[in-house]
């Protein structure tokens, strides 16, 4: 791709580093690293030297950043609490922008900066990465099956997603703050309503339990949600569907329980994430996201299928590998290619602020108790 995006990533904590920098880096047709944001450098190049050996220039201000006419695309990866305003900075500058999740705190705030992006002609990108992850493209590749396929597992009745962990104390960082967009339902639940909404649309009802569960740190930040999507039935649903999605901070199990998917035909159960970020986390450089075995799920993490045979009695087993590696890089090659070429991005805005949407009646609906109705 000819003329490189000059690019700076705000924020070079565990967003930045781990999810941003290292495929900057390694897209080097695509993409070059020109900056980053950093307000207290060790080094000349900052965090970003000392980790990969390259120094892009470091920035000690926002203002700075956007008075760089150089710089096209900026990385948000700061703090949730600051997405909405620093977004907002950005494109008013002319800069294209990818938002980390989750991309704001409110449906309004979302749509107003969609609709600042567009009167600008600008890309405006969320940073949904884990649609491109080895147990989504293994649990998509089963559900588009035909109901011809033995391994179908017909017409869903329940699909149930988490994302649980052990952790008995507080990270000590600003995600323990009571602050707009922080607790866990914005934090992971992004990702497992996103996928979600990837999956079966808009739901028809929502009932969410959200709380501080372990009792520790400030009340208002929750570490612990469920939330039910009901899909009722219908012209084209014969069976009612209910999707839950599930965080919880004090599960102990090795390794945590991912997906259990009900069918008429059969049960699909997964253990285990996805693997790309403890690699990310420990490369020394960039270009391990091009290796073999980057992304790729061990094969005891792969799910398994339970179906019931025609006597309607015996069940039978079988292993569902998750074939395709993840590919987080995809995502930055599908926003390189929308700011150069105009190509569709593969997280539509109007996708990212659905996600909000959702969470903001998730939040109403735990707190008052009641199921609401989804508007149409």
């Amino acid at each position: 791709m000819p003329n490189k995006i000059n690019t700076c990533v705000l924020g070079v904590g565990l967003s930045g580093l781990t999810f941003h920098v290292p495929f900057i880096l390694a897209l080097h047709n695509t993409f070059n690293l020109h900056s980053v944001l950093e307000r207290n450098p060790r080094a000349p190049g900052g965090k970003v030297q000392e980790r990969f050996g390259v120094s892009p220039k470091v920035y000690k201000s926002l203002d700075d950043v956007l008075a760089d006419a150089e710089i096209e695309l900026v990385v948000v990866g700061t703090p949730s609490d600051t997405h909405y305003s620093f977004a907002k900075s950005a494109l008013q500058a002319g800069k294209h922008v990818l938002l980390d999740k989750p991309v704001t705190a409110t449906a309004a705030e979302a749509e107003e900066l969609g609709n600042l992006a567009r009167e600008k002609n600008l890309v405006l990108y969320a940073f949904q990465n884990r649609r491109w992850e080895a147990d989504f493209f293994a649990l998509k590749r089963l559900l588009q099956l035909p109901p011809s396929s033995p391994q179908s597992l017909g017409t869903l009745l329940e699909f149930e997603s988490h994302y649980d962990r052990y952790r008995k104390n507080l990270k000590g960082t600003w995600k323990d703050i009571p602050a707009p967009a922080n607790g866990l339902t914005y934090d992971l639940g992004s990702h497992l309503i996103d996928q979600a909404l990837v999956l079966f649309g808009r739901p028809d009802k929502v009932t969410a339990f959200i709380q501080n569960s372990r009792g520790i740190g400030h009340p208002d930040v929750d570490d612990y949600f469920t939330i039910h999507f009901h899909y009722v039935r219908s012209s084209t649903r014969s069976y009612p569907l209910t999707a839950i999605l599930r965080a919880h901070s004090l599960s102990v199990r090795s390794p945590q329980l991912r997906y259990i998917v009900r069918g008429i035909k059969g049960t699909y159960i997964k253990y285990g994430v996805d693997v790309q970020e403890d690699q990310l986390k420990v490369i020394s450089s960039p270009n391990a996201i091009h290796e073999t075995q980057y992304g790729r799920e061990p094969e005891y993490l792969h799910g398994t299928l339970e179906h019931i045979e025609a006597d309607d009695v015996t069940v039978t087993k079988s292993v569902w590998p998750s074939e395709d590696a993840g590919a987080y890089a995809d995502l930055f090659r599908n926003l390189g290619a929308a700011i150069r070429e105009g190509a569709e991005p593969e997280v539509k805005w109007s996708e990212a602020t659905a996600v909000i949407e959702m969470i903001e009646l998730a939040y109403k609906s735990s707190k008052e108790g009641v199921t609401l109705d989804v508007p149409k």
